[in-house]
């Protein structure tokens, strides 16, 4: 199958969570195209018969590249099966996955569209990237009390296998 991955990164999460996309379908014979909303890559999705959307969620909000791709391609989009992985700290948690999910409802109605799948995917805490004060919001505000270890470091909460399933069903019912 041939298979678009639209996607954002800020930090470099979610472009590692594309490549691991890209990866592992490529393992099981599909042919992708990667194509990064941030450097203007993304024109037409012509020739992909399914389609994965990945961005982070970064103050409450999808970058604003990915939110007008995912504009400018609802027609195309709307056409093919589509799986979006909202990518956020949020979701590493139960107690944020309702607030992770009501950021990917948001950009659903900004953007006017729906997708075939979605799914809310944990995403990583990178405090050396950050100045005071981001490593504060995301202290107090993001992880809220949350207990992520004894220091405050890089830390990933992806579940690389549950996604790689989450990815193979997809690819099996598109």
């Amino acid at each position: 199958m041939r298979i678009a991955i639209v996607y954002a990164t800020l930090e470099g999460h979610t472009g590692k969570i594309a490549d691991f996309a890209r990866s592992h379908l490529e393992d099981a014979g599909h042919a992708i195209r990667l194509m990064e909303t941030g450097r203007g890559d993304v024109t037409t999705l012509e020739g992909a018969e399914a389609v994965i959307l990945a961005a982070p969620v970064h103050e409450r909000r999808h970058p604003a590249p990915f939110e007008d791709a995912l504009r400018a391609l609802g027609p195309e989009l709307a056409a093919r099966p589509t799986l979006m992985l909202s990518v956020s700290l949020k979701a590493a948690f139960a107690e944020g996955r309702e607030e992770a999910q009501d950021y990917l409802d948001e950009m659903k109605l900004r953007c006017g569209t729906n997708f075939t799948a979605e799914i809310l995917v944990p995403g990583a805490v990178r405090p050396g990237s950050y100045d005071y004060f981001e490593k504060e919001v995301v202290r107090s505000v993001v992880l809220r009390g949350q207990d992520i270890g004894s220091t405050f470091e890089t830390r990933d909460f992806t579940d690389w296998d549950a996604l790689g399933r989450a990815l193979t069903d997809f690819v099996g019912r598109a």
